[in-house]
């Protein structure tokens, strides 16, 4: 049976996890951390319009995403792009992927066809702070397979 990989994340935290087998428990090999997800809005706009000395305003280019979910979608990316040179380099045969709603959206939209073609399973909860053991607890106890 080829390595099962179990990504868990949220908007600023994933975590890759393995397991030997389909009842093995988890191990963590890996994690991310993107920060900017977690900053507050003000941090994110620092560049936004104001006044001068001279009360003039100042004018901006003023973009349609929010900047938080603009953040989310960077680190969505950075994560995929992960997955799929680790697919390439056949460091997993299946994938598994945890993440909380609006992310799990987002990873979904920025997986590869071909690293998509290897999720077993998809489970839209936020577990990315949960230990090994409280993860494994949330999957079914024998985890799904593609038969190979």
């Amino acid at each position: 049976m080829k390595k099962t990989w179990i990504l868990v994340a949220d908007n600023s935290r994933a975590r890759i996890f393995y397991a030997n087998s389909l009842m093995a428990p988890l191990v963590e090999i890996e994690s991310f951390v993107h920060p900017a997800s977690r900053q507050h809005e003000q941090q994110l706009t620092s560049d936004l319009p104001g006044t001068d000395r001279y009360g003039s305003m100042h004018h901006s280019y003023s973009d349609e995403t929010d900047p938080k979910k603009q953040e989310s979608m960077v680190f969505a990316r950075t994560v995929a792009r992960h997955l799929d040179e680790a697919r390439k380099q056949g460091r997993y045969g299946q994938l598994i992927v945890i993440a909380a709603p609006s992310f799990l959206g987002l990873m979904r939209a920025n997986l590869s066809p071909a690293t998509t073609k290897l999720v077993t399973m998809e489970l839209d909860k936020n577990l990315a702070r949960q230990n090994p053991e409280q993860i494994r607890h949330q999957l079914p106890k024998i985890l799904p397979s593609l038969g190979v």
